[in-house]
């Protein structure tokens, strides 16, 4: 993977605990491997990505067990009961240095295609500060961050993430219609659901791991 500046970086956001799911979301079983390491395949099939980045916080010693990262490097938010924003945080200030662009997906996402985060990849114009894929004229994730919004997002506090942010700098939506979905698998009924639809192609072999943790501010 390039580590130049120039280079998109990939960030995975699963720090969360899953308290809607009703236990450990990030390792529910689907098509024969926990959930998250269906996102982490598809940055790790994209031909546009430079270095990936997992932030994980709630179980993250047991998820580094039980999950291959396909490359990503994992990140410990240790305020990761703040909410998104605090992931966020994490995961691009453990990319600014390397990157010029980061593109965020969340880890129960399993039907995002690394077609919807080329795409986003390509779509850049040198003018927009943010795009996000959009499925149907909804908008949704894949995002990808500017870095000229990375210090804002630095300031971001609560559960929304990027959601305001991206509506004041008004992100340019990339149409994804046929490159996958971005459905969230917050419940068991959505996890069923999910497994009803076929399976992704098979994955590259995984490489092991390297932990960050973020400091507290």
């Amino acid at each position: 993977m390039s580590t130049s500046t120039e280079a998109i970086g990939g960030l995975v956001l699963a720090a969360g605990a899953g308290r809607r799911f009703g236990s450990r979301k990030q390792l529910a079983p689907l098509h024969g491997r926990p959930l998250l390491e269906h996102s982490l395949i598809s940055m790790a099939a994209s031909r546009r990505l430079g270095p990936v980045v997992v932030v994980l916080g709630a179980g993250a010693e047991e998820i580094l067990e039980r999950v291959p990262l396909h490359g990503a490097t994992p990140v410990i938010c240790e305020d990761w009961e703040e909410g998104q924003a605090a992931s966020l945080r994490t995961g691009v200030a453990a990319l600014a240095a390397r990157v010029s662009a980061i593109i965020v997906v969340l880890g129960d996402q399993p039907a995002i295609d690394p077609r919807a985060i080329d795409a986003l990849a390509g779509a850049r114009d040198g003018v927009s500060l943010a795009l996000r894929a959009s499925y149907g004229g909804r908008p949704g994730h894949p995002v990808l961050l500017e870095r000229g919004l990375f210090e804002r997002i630095g300031r971001l506090r609560g559960d929304q993430g990027a959601r305001e942010l991206l509506a004041v700098v008004g992100a340019r939506e990339v149409p994804c219609d046929g490159l996958g979905e971005d459905g969230d698998v917050d419940t068991p009924a959505a996890l069923s659901e999910a497994g009803s639809s076929p399976p992704p192609a098979p994955a590259a072999p995984p490489r092991g791991p390297s932990v960050r943790r973020s400091p507290r501010p």
